[in-house]
């Protein structure tokens, strides 16, 4: 299979694909796998591979790496993409592999594009001949390989996980297919201001293709003035097809409306905490900002009147990192609208707060013998121990006991509201003072 033939006109494909980096030099982002000196990028440049599977976001490069690794390998090279391809198809690339390595000593690279969505059948037919080396294999996916592709092909390969670009990034990228006049828009006269760069790079949100999409589209259907192609931020947002917020990631904005967000939740007000996060997924948000924020208010302001808000915040980043953008969206909303329609108490925030000050301002006292560790050798014979009662011996499982420093007996940190479960945690620990067990 020829990847490069030059037989159909280049200028019918779509920028993004014409400027595809033809070797690492041209490659934008992911330094921390193909930097200067990193492991794949020395594989790549000695061709030394072994199996590989690339895992990340759209429009990250796990394609364009695979095409670099055709250019820069002696290796044969291959492609099938895993809805398309049989497993006949599969089995011919093996046999010809395998008569290539047996009379002309040559490797053979096999790309496949989307390899979650291999079937059990193509799965099967392939391993033997990842596992003998009969082919390296390259695997691409947007979907987390530990959970999507056979496990055995993942214990043959090595994973690397490619990250979402960032804004400058994309930057560059458009800004090569600018000045490129061989495969870029060079030969346009195109004038773009900052805004509608920043625009573009922004809604974009870290996929190369869809700004070089956008990018494109505004060089074409744009008419020329003064002799040039002029693209503002007004042509950037009907390209795009998203207008432009008054929201910048790392300013005034970003904070006012994260604040604004979480006090709409602290409030009890769904509709205003869904009107917030929406405001911040469209323009560009890092949704795990988001969830790290809801994870620190389940604990803050909801804490212990409803535990579970806490476990449904921690779920949803997890989901979040899962599934990603957009479809991530649903289960922000769900922990939005779980949180803000949540019984509220900052009881256990107030309670971490006020022991810390009382530390701070107290002497460092040392813990009561009894409370001492009386498992390790010669403990015993300090009194390590000593007079500690085990609660699980007398009725109820309670029994009146010192746990605090000597001076600090009295000392009361924890306050429970009447709000969720607290109203039942205030109940108990009522009783646990009224019905101290036996002495």
């Amino acid at each position: 299979m020829d990847l490069f033939s030059g037989a159909e006109n280049k200028w019918d494909k779509p920028l993004a694909d014409r400027m595809r980096p033809r070797d690492l030099k041209e490659f934008v982002g992911q330094d921390k796998i193909v930097g200067p000196g990193r492991l794949l990028r020395r594989s790549i440049e000695a061709d030394k591979l072994t199996s590989l599977i690339f895992y990340g976001p759209p429009g990250t490069g796990k394609t364009t790496l695979a095409y670099i690794i055709a250019r820069q390998t002696k290796s044969d090279f291959q492609q099938i993409n895993a809805v398309t391809s049989g497993v006949k198809e599969i089995r011919e690339i093996i046999s010809v592999a395998a008569e290539k390595k047996k009379f002309y000593q040559k490797k053979t690279i096999l790309f496949i594009d989307e390899i979650h969505r291999f079937n059990k059948s193509q799965q099967d037919a392939l391993l033997p001949a990842v596992e003998k080396g009969t082919v390296i294999l390259i695997g691409a996916t947007t979907e987390n390989p530990y959970f999507e592709v056979n496990p055995p092909l993942v214990s043959r390969s090595r994973i690397f996980a490619l990250e979402t670009l960032r804004e400058d990034h994309i930057k560059k990228i458009m800004k090569q297919a600018l000045e490129d006049k061989e495969r870029g828009l060079g030969g346009y006269d195109i004038v773009i201001t900052q805004e509608a760069l920043n625009h573009l790079a922004l809604m974009a949100q870290g996929d190369a293709r869809s700004a070089l999409n956008a990018l494109e589209l505004a060089a074409l259907t744009t008419d020329k003035k003064e002799g040039k192609i002029q693209i503002d931020l007004e042509v950037a947002e009907e390209s795009i097809q998203r207008k432009a917020l008054v929201y910048d990631k790392a300013g005034d904005n970003h904070y006012d409306t994260i604040s604004a967000f979480i006090k709409s939740i602290r409030g009890s007000d769904p509709d205003a905490a869904l009107y917030w996060l929406a405001k911040m997924l469209y323009a560009g948000e890092d949704p795990k900002f988001i969830c790290r924020r809801l994870i620190i208010h389940a604990a803050e302001d909801i804490g212990l009147a409803d535990p579970q808000a806490l476990q449904i915040a921690v779920a949803t980043a997890h989901a979040v990192e899962r599934v990603g953008l957009p479809e991530g969206r649903i289960p922000l909303a769900e922990a939005t609208v779980y949180l803000a329609t949540a019984p509220k108490s900052n009881a256990v925030y107030k309670a971490i707060g006020a022991a810390q000050e009382k530390l701070e301002e107290d002497r460092v006292r040392s813990v009561p013998t009894h409370l001492k560790d009386a498992s390790y050798k010669g403990a015993a014979k300090l009194g390590h121990g000593k007079g500690y009662k085990y609660p699980h011996d007398y009725p109820y499982g309670h029994v009146k006991q010192d746990y605090l420093p000597p001076g600090l007996e009295n000392s009361r940190f924890y306050y429970p509201t009447e709000m969720g479960l607290e109203k039942e945690i205030k109940k108990r620990l009522d009783w646990w003072k009224n019905n101290k067990g036996e002495e």
